[in-house]
């Protein structure tokens, strides 16, 4: 079921659906939140929610900005925006799925709140307080981009960067990221990035997986690789020929380690 859900300051559109929906736990075993990227919005879980819901309550957003959520107009912190939507949805304990962007916000919210998270699905995962994980040059091009208002230039630069294991016309992606892209803009200013989780991922003790994508930008394969190492337990799963949209290249890996990780859930 869709709904607005309050934020500090502002509001998200949410979807609650599959087993157990409505339910504290819900289905074959707990809640599942899906947390989406920078370069995409909730849309992005299309090729694996359904097959998700079947067996587990699934709860994906779009964050401020993002789809069909307003822009922002205070500041805010992701981490304070997914505690609100499970507030909200009465949900105690879950399972946190979430790529690059939304990966960093699984992460802050399961040191925040330990007990509340079962498990970590991280895809192609960000994660604040990583020295090295921004392109100052790519960066740099999207500004000049930016400035000139060239959205098409945005567009491509950001296939060639984040989707490099699609086949032209790759219009799925494609209409992803433009949807996306006025989000970096809207909500500069706004978000208030959470505390550097980096260094403290060795506090994390629950299930947890990363998928990797080897034709994802180097930067973020070995902050990945760091992270794996750095997580007790944690799974590292490599994608040869997986960029920086996993939903869209590899959805059946995708749901499967999503749904082992519900498994080993206690």
């Amino acid at each position: 079921m869709e709904s607005m859900v309050r934020v500090k300051g502002g509001e998200v559109w949410a979807d609650d659906t599959g087993a157990g929906t409505g339910a504290g736990t819900g289905g074959e075993g707990p809640p599942v939140v899906l947390l989406h990227p920078g370069i995409a919005d909730s849309r992005v879980w299309d090729p694996v929610a359904p097959a998700l819901a079947e067996r587990h309550r699934v709860i994906r957003y779009d964050a401020r900005g993002f789809g069909r959520s307003p822009n922002p107009t205070v500041s805010y912190s992701l981490a304070e925006d997914l505690r609100a939507v499970l507030d909200h949805f009465g949900v105690q304990r879950a399972v946190l799925v979430g790529s690059s962007m939304g990966g960093a916000t699984a992460i802050s919210g399961a040191l925040d709140e330990p007990d509340r998270v079962a498990g970590l699905v991280l895809l192609v995962p960000g994660v604040t307080g990583y020295p090295d994980l921004e392109d100052p040059e790519l960066t740099a091009k999207i500004g000049e981009l930016a400035t000139a208002g060239d959205m098409d230039g945005l567009v491509a630069l950001s296939l060639s960067a984040w989707a490099a294991a699609g086949t032209p016309p790759d219009a799925e992606a494609e209409a992803l990221l433009r949807a996306a892209i006025p989000a970096w803009f809207t909500t500069y200013g706004h978000e208030t990035e959470d505390p550097p989780a980096f260094p403290r991922l060795g506090e994390l003790s629950l299930p947890c997986t990363l998928l990797l994508g080897e034709k994802d930008l180097p930067r973020t394969v070995r902050c990945n690789e760091a992270m794996a190492e750095a997580i007790p337990g944690c799974r590292l799963v490599r994608l040869p020929d997986c960029d920086h949209l996993p939903t869209l290249r590899a959805p059946e890996t995708v749901r499967e380690l999503v749904l082992e990780v519900c498994t080993r859930v206690r």
